[in-house]
């Protein structure tokens, strides 16, 4: 049996995103870099599931 990881969060982006000394850029860059990676994910994850996903 596979192990399934059930931990997505990516700890450098998100204290990037949400941490409150980094400059607005930065803090704009990380956050849609966190949203392009969970786009990504939900689309690897449409194949996987039986009601069709995207």
């Amino acid at each position: 049996m596979a192990h399934i990881q059930t931990s997505t969060r990516v700890p450098a982006l998100w204290k990037a995103a949400y941490g409150p000394h980094r400059a607005r850029p930065l803090r704009l860059l990380a956050r849609c870099l966190l949203r392009v990676r969970a786009f990504a994910r939900e689309l690897a994850l449409a194949d996987h599931v039986p009601y069709g996903g995207y």
